[in-house]
């Protein structure tokens, strides 16, 4: 059993992988686990809405985290990968070679959707430039351009946060769309409360440095403007020759594994994930399984067993609505609404677990074989 692991990317997803196959390999002396990533600060995703909104979090630094488990952290970007000869290249200069590459890389917001997005928006890749914007003179109004449960958080801390501001969602469908009625309703119902005006069916044709422009020739104005309306992958994989579909995600088999290079698995939101019911969106409720179950299939790989296939099904759609309201819409495997929504004080002790429950899990992996899954789907995954 010998294997040169190199995990790229500290995210939710690639934190979670390293950890668990160092914890399964810690009796092996011929295999080393390496981690990858540009900063030492662990990034909570599930709260970037808050930072956004100037709130000041709790700093969690990734050699700490990793303390004990055995995982060797490097801290760097990668620039290029060279699967033919199997290494990574950090920061233009180093090399740093591999036996199983686990591509774990997440993805960005795209601001290449429309024109201006990329020059005069913010994104929650650096909700501490956002949150800076929001501090300055004369900032007075804000736009988040899009209706997903991204721009739903935003706009919604954003609010509650700053209720001298006037805050506006701008989304091409009904936010929330993919929530049940009753959960759009309370939804609708809690931007109402919180002074969020919503202009919606009329989606952004172009950003300006004062306001953004939409399709139908209407300007809204516009201090600070958050771009949260989709998102893409960085570039890399496909750069080296490795698989991947029109959005650059790896194509990878039902264990996890390229289809073009088995020497690579991606996970997460770099990772082309299908199940029976259709293709896994990019979440940490299904990044993380990815990570584990990758973990444990490169461990089957050192150790010469059969792969298991990744099997997954949705279970919840929890949303925050800034640190006083909360909605949680239950959802079938497909991650399609059921008909139970939870929402109020119940509903924030909820989305307050979920977001809170990421490091304890990388800590607990260290020591154990953690499953963090809530649902395997049932028979729709078969």
């Amino acid at each position: 059993m010998r294997g040169n692991i190199v995990v790229v990317g500290a995210g939710y997803t690639g934190m979670m992988c390293a950890v668990r196959i160092a914890h399964r390999t810690r009796r092996d002396r011929d295999v080393a686990v390496t981690l990858v990533n540009p900063s030492d600060r662990f990034v909570e995703r599930l709260r970037t809405h808050q930072t956004a909104a100037g709130q000041e979090l709790t700093v969690h630094r990734i050699p700490d985290i990793l303390d004990g488990s055995g995982v060797a952290f490097r801290q760097g970007r990668v620039t290029g990968i060279d699967a033919a000869r199997r290494c990574v290249t950090i920061d233009g200069a180093d090399e740093l070679h591999y036996d199983v590459l686990v591509f774990a890389l997440g993805s960005r917001a795209d601001t290449t959707l429309v024109p201006g997005a990329d020059d005069h928006a913010f994104t929650l890749d650096e909700p501490q430039r956002f949150a800076a914007r929001l501090a300055e003179p004369g900032v007075r109004t804000v736009t988040v351009c899009g209706g997903g449960l991204t721009g739903i958080e935003a706009a919604a801390e954003i609010a509650e946060s700053r209720p001298d501001l006037a805050v506006t969602l701008v989304s091409r469908g009904e936010p929330g769309a993919m929530m049940g009625e009753r959960g759009r309703a309370y939804l609708a119902k809690a931007f109402e409360r919180l002074g969020v005006t919503v202009r919606a069916g009329e989606g952004v044709a172009k950003v300006l440095p004062d306001g953004v422009e939409l399709a139908d020739g209407t300007f809204v104005q516009s201090n600070a403007t958050l771009w949260t309306a989709g998102v893409r992958v960085p570039d890399l994989a496909t750069a080296a020759g490795i698989g991947t579909d029109r959005a650059g995600r790896v194509v990878v088999d039902e264990n996890l594994r390229s289809t073009t290079h088995p020497d690579v698995f991606a996970i997460g939101d770099a990772a082309a994930v299908r199940q029976a019911w259709g293709e896994v969106h990019g979440t940490c409720q299904s990044g993380i399984p990815t990570g584990a179950h990758a973990a444990d299939n490169i461990v089957r790989l050192l150790r010469g067993r059969p792969l298991k296939p990744f099997r997954f099904g949705y279970f919840h759609q929890p949303v925050s609505l800034g640190r006083r309201d909360a909605v949680i819409q239950f959802v079938r495997s497909d991650d399609t609404p059921r008909r139970f929504v939870l929402t109020g004080r119940a509903a924030v002790r909820y989305k307050d677990a979920v977001s809170s429950s990421p490091i304890p899990l990388f800590r607990m992996s260290k020591r154990f074989n953690v499953y963090p899954y809530l649902s395997k789907g049932g028979r729709t995954t078969r």
